[in-house]
């Protein structure tokens, strides 16, 4: 747990007015930084995060992307140090760009507790087409993401993070307050990190009235329907508005734009019912399986917070917008339309679940990207399998373990520890998602499987409790659960997260007496895993039997199934199950002969 001499992360108070002219696609701002020096360290430089310098002619890029969106990348026009102007082009050993950092020297060093303001005007082009995680869509429609400058994370463990957005990594950040006012054409709708402070000047009462209805129903309330659009725009008509949203203790904020979207809205209560979260999804009148995402996004809030992990979801409101791809950001999805409803269900469910891991939590998912996705993929997988029950064809835990399987053992698949920002290239893609998404995500299902429902529950919730807000490492999420479970839990920590290796089982004998049956599973591969074995009689009956990965804890090699005595001829037995990996298979069958 955090010791005493434990600092708190450092903090910074945004104020932004940013312009942006959905015609042009340039996004235009001005901004106000205060930032506080929580650290016990001095300060004498600055490292700014130009996320989209990413689009600029010459840097690197994990991905490649289309001519027509490489730009001249953030155009700083101004920046000030205390109300100190910092001539850019005069003095370029204080201002240097590397790849997507500024790095800033201070004409004064920031001294522990002590406070410092930047003032910076820039602009860039919003990239005009469907690109990383953000872009500008077909029929008008707009996701603004990684656009304003931003200071990078400093730490204990690093100092600085100097990494650089290559594409693939996604974030670190500090938790900040935010008060930003959007500027657009007034045919234009906005939602975006954090609580409209404003909508009695945006909305005609007919839709003010809808979306005051929807924050305080149990109900999906349509706020604009498709037939809204007839009666003429759904803001006053002024020209441009102004969109005024305020988060606070959040670690980024993003913002998106539609011209004639249609807006559903709910309201769940959470917590005891001390607090409600308001739920909306935002889309396009042909998205096909859109009507149906504000329900999804209730049920998982609700499920988050009631069920897994069991904490109140932690932010006032949560936005899913129809743009394109998946992605997280706080309070807001990008999310494209998808034909079948278990891909809605399981990219909806799984980026809310991104509210706790990383934001809620604080995770450095450059570096460790499982900490955030591999809890995405396995918290919400009781509610995807409710969500998906119908779908006989679908079984999400079964696709994530036959997607490991391909990979597992093989040259591309390396341990979960190794730092993702290295997976970064193209090439690495299968590398990067086993061990970020599918190796974590299934370790945490079959450690919580090991341990039962009830501790491992109150592991994770001890976790959260403890390490909330203050930049968790691997080792605080080892170490926490070795202290709540009064073990030390390295038989599994050093081979699914530290080692080279695979999963595999295999049916070493089967011994046949008056007494019934002996059936020895061998660990072939050094990664723990339940085993599951189904026999099946000449009468055509069957039992099953099962144990969790557990048996694997004291170093054994093997385990010895006792099939009681039940008069019944035995005709096969087979280990394994879709749902657990296996990478060989041949060596899971038993038959009688």
């Amino acid at each position: 747990k955090p010791g005493p001499k434990y600092w708190i992360n450092n903090s910074t108070d945004y104020r932004i007015q940013v312009h942006f002219d959905p015609a042009s696609r340039i996004v235009s701002g001005k901004e106000e930084i205060k930032y506080t020096n929580n650290s016990p360290d001095t300060l004498r430089e600055f490292v700014f995060r130009l996320y989209q310098d990413i689009y600029k002619k010459g840097i690197f890029r994990d991905y490649g992307i289309n001519k027509s969106a490489v730009s001249e990348g953030v155009q700083i026009k101004k920046i000030s140090v205390n109300d100190s102007s910092i001539e850019l082009n005069a003095d370029k050993r204080r201002v240097k760009r590397r790849g997507t950092n500024l790095i800033l020297s201070l004409p004064d060093s920031l001294l522990p507790q002590a406070d410092i303001v930047f003032n910076i005007d820039w602009q860039f082009v919003l990239p005009n087409s469907s690109q990383i995680r953000m872009g500008a869509y077909p029929d008008s429609s707009f996701f603004v993401a990684l656009w304003y400058p931003q200071i990078a994370v400093y730490d204990d463990i690093d100092g600085w993070d100097q990494y650089s957005y290559t594409g693939n990594n996604e974030f670190y950040n500090d938790f900040n307050n935010f008060d930003v006012e959007i500027t657009v054409p007034d045919s234009f709708l906005v939602w975006a990190t954090g609580i409209l402070q404003n909508p009695q000047e945006l909305f005609k009462e007919k839709y003010l009235k809808r979306y005051y209805k929807a924050r305080q129903s149990d109900n999906i309330i349509h706020i604009i329907k498709a037939d809204d659009y007839s009666d003429g725009k759904i803001c006053k008509n002024n020209g441009e508005h102004t969109w005024h949203f305020a988060a606070k203790y959040v670690p980024d904020f993003a913002f998106a734009v539609g011209y004639r979207f249609l807006w559903d809205g709910t309201s769940v209560k959470v917590g005891n019912e001390e607090k409600s979260v308001f739920i909306s999804a935002a889309y396009l009148e042909k998205s096909t399986d859109f009507s149906k995402v504000a329900r999804i996004a209730r049920q998982t809030v609700q499920y988050l917070s009631d069920e897994m992990p069991g904490i109140p979801f932690p932010y006032p409101e949560i936005t899913i917008f129809n743009g394109d791809g998946a992605m997280e950001y706080p309070m807001m999805v990008n999310e494209g339309s998808h034909s079948k409803w278990t891909s809605s269900a399981y990219l909806t469910s799984h980026e809310i679940t991104h509210t706790f891991f990383p934001f809620y939590m604080g995770t450095n998912e450059c570096k460790y990207a499982w900490m955030d996705e591999g809890w995405a993929q396995m918290l919400p997988f009781v509610l995807q399998e409710r969500l998906t029950k119908d779908d006989k064809d679908y079984d999400v835990v079964a696709n994530i373990s036959n997607h490991y399987i391909k990979y597992a053992g093989t040259e591309v698949e390396v341990p979960v520890m190794v730092p993702s920002v290295i997976f970064g290239a193209n090439v690495y893609k299968s590398t990067y998602h086993i061990a970020s998404y599918n190796r974590p995500g299934l370790a945490y299902r079959f450690l919580r499987d090991a341990l039962g429902d009830s501790l491992f529950k109150k592991a994770l919730k001890t976790l959260i409790h403890r390490w909330h807000g203050k930049h968790p490492i691997p080792y605080d999420f080892f170490f926490t659960f070795n202290d709540v479970v009064k073990k030390d839990l390295s038989w599994f920590w050093k081979p699914w997260f530290f080692e080279f290796g695979y999963p595999d089982l295999s049916i070493e004998s089967v011994v046949k007496s008056q007494n019934g049956c002996s059936i020895v599973v061998k660990k072939v591969g050094n990664i723990p895993i339940p085993a599951m074995l189904k026999v099946t009689y000449t009468d055509g009956s069957q039992d099953s039997l099962y144990r969790s990965a557990k048996i694997w804890e004291n170093g054994n090699k093997e385990y010895r199934f006792i099939l009681e005595r039940n008069n019944k001829n035995i005709e096969k037995i087979q280990l394994g199950s879709s749902r657990i990996p296996d990478i060989n298979d041949e060596n899971n069958m038993w038959k009688n002969k």
